[in-house]
């Protein structure tokens, strides 16, 4: 059944993310909602569960896009680990708190990825910050926390966390 949900939940984000949010651009970026996904997957699901969909997303996400396919998949992959093992014990997660988990997140996910690109002399690594890293994480940070918020003041999030850990 888990398989079945990830699966769908897989194709529904590779759909909206290359369908539907090139045309919700803002500055010049849209939100990643995979990573979003798969930070509130790992959270609520645990690292195994975060860990494997970061690596699927990344991985089909790149063929997407003009992302490099091992950054996309590593990236996406720890971020979902890292999310499982914060989830696993952390008892109460805020939503503020986790607006600064995402753009935190977000910000070392973009470092990582211009400092992996060969830039030109007119786009060095401060115009990578400043145009395109900077603007991404404001824009994950505030998606992220919205669906965040939604899903914690609509669902029982503890019960729903503690029935499908077991």
């Amino acid at each position: 059944m888990k398989m079945a949900v990830l699966a769908t939940l897989i194709a529904g984000l590779v759909s909206v993310q290359s369908i539907l949010l090139p045309h919700m651009m803002v500055w010049g970026v849209m939100p990643d909602i995979g990573l979003i996904a798969v930070c509130l997957v790992g959270l609520f699901g645990g690292e195994l569960e975060g860990l494997l969909l970061g690596l699927a997303l990344g991985w089909i996400m790149s063929l997407f896009s003009a992302a490099d396919l091992a950054t996309s998949m590593m990236t996406k992959g720890a971020v979902g680990y890292v999310a499982g093992l914060a989830g696993r014990h952390v008892v109460y997660l805020a939503p503020a708190v986790f607006v600064l988990w995402i753009l935190a997140i977000s910000c070392v996910a973009g470092l990582v990825t211009a400092a992996l690109l060969n830039l030109s002399d007119q786009q060095d690594w401060w115009w990578a910050v400043r145009a395109v890293v900077a603007p991404q994480a404001v824009m994950d940070a505030v998606a992220g926390g919205a669906l965040y918020w939604l899903l914690w003041s609509r669902l029982n999030i503890e019960r729903w966390v503690s029935e499908y850990r077991t």
